[in-house]
């Protein structure tokens, strides 16, 4: 689709990156590197079990589905962004725990 012109692709990425770097924020704010962001508790736990969930469903989804759209992407791609998903998930999840105490005050 890039390469006929759309515009879709960009601002997919677009808004993925945007999601990226304010969950990388959130991290930042949750280890003490950065101000205290709001709702710090609540967000990181969704960051984390959206991550954990995504990473877990990735490595199903490709074997348990008929969907066309899933086959066209490739196995390969749904075991190798699904772990990428689970680390990151697993990252936030053993930070979150480590930062429980302060995220608390």
């Amino acid at each position: 689709m890039a390469e006929a012109g759309h515009l879709y692709p960009t601002v997919i990425t677009a808004l993925i990156a945007l999601c990226l770097a304010v969950m990388g924020l959130y991290a930042l704010s949750g280890a003490g590197v950065i101000m205290r962001l709001p709702l710090i508790q609540l967000v990181l736990v969704l960051i984390t079990c959206v991550f954990c969930l995504r990473g877990v469903a990735g490595l199903v989804i490709p074997f348990a589905s008929n969907n066309p759209y899933i086959a066209e992407q490739g196995v390969t791609f749904w075991l190798w962004s699904s772990g990428i998903c689970l680390v990151i998930g697993l990252a936030y999840l053993f930070g979150v725990k480590q930062a429980w105490a302060y995220l608390a005050q």
